[in-house]
């Protein structure tokens, strides 16, 4: 019978019949590498690490990229660095500035775009306005320590905070400056995730490769009247992400 310590996944990735794929065990060794090597240290390269462990280099190049896709190793110039450990990001009210600021790092925001448009039947029905009233549309790139870790987008009506684009710093917390300009206080909200690709667009502006997983996150919140006050649509890297929420009985 295998052993296993405690808290150690099940049967450690390994099938009933016993049989390991090449590359899930050559995964394995790369594990106990990073845990060697430790936060920030360059990998050796493809061909080293595939002497090393007796496999060809596609076999290797599967469990890297296995490695990449759940954020234990990141691309870093043109080599490959043991990452650190996910972000922790609460499912809550709490802004993505709270959250990032939680875990000792430094939150940040890099504008993309601020436009006003009309309100489309959908965006209207959602935040309890009009078709064709005024609606902010706010792009911009999350950054955790000046690394690109998201993308958020944020609809907002302007008979809200009609002087958004003016007043409004781009690198702050839309959620102190609704409250400390607007008079709005968060009243409640709902939240949705999903698992998706990024768009070619998407990856670009985040900084990451087509085919990584992201999380989306779709939220509307509203104020203590139960009026809504806006819509959210944030994509956060799978590889740098997890997600916390308290339960109650």
């Amino acid at each position: 019978m295998m052993q296993r310590a405690l808290g150690e996944p099940v049967r450690a990735g390994v099938p009933e019949h016993g049989r390991m794929p090449r590359y899930y065990l050559a995964k394995t060794q790369l594990l106990e590498l990073l845990d060697e090597l430790g936060e920030g240290a360059v990998i050796p390269t493809e061909r080293d690490l595939a002497e090393r462990y007796g496999v060809a280099r596609e076999t290797l190049r599967l469990a890297l990229r296995e490695l990449l896709l759940e954020g234990r190793l990141r691309r870093q110039g043109r080599g490959t660095v043991v990452a650190g450990p996910k972000l922790v990001q609460p499912l809550s009210l709490a802004s993505y500035t709270e959250g990032v600021r939680r875990q000792g790092l430094t939150p940040g925001r890099r504008l993309i775009g601020l436009d006003r448009f009309a309100a489309s039947p959908g965006v209207a029905e959602e935040l309890a306005i009009e078709v064709g009233d005024g609606v902010w549309h706010m792009e911009r790139v999350l950054l955790a320590d000046e690394e690109r870790v998201g993308l958020e987008s944020t609809y907002v009506p302007v008979a809200r905070l009609p002087r958004l684009a003016e007043d409004f710093d781009p690198e702050g917390s839309f959620y102190a400056y609704a409250r400390e300009v607007g008079g709005i206080a968060s009243g409640g909200g709902e939240e949705r995730i999903e698992t998706v690709l990024a768009t070619p667009r998407e990856a670009l502006l985040v900084g990451t490769p087509p085919a990584l997983p992201m999380l989306l996150l779709h939220r509307r919140s509203w104020d203590h009247a139960q009026v809504p006050f806006e819509r959210v649509r944030t994509l956060y890297r799978g590889d740098r992400f997890s997600f916390t929420t308290a339960l109650s009985p």
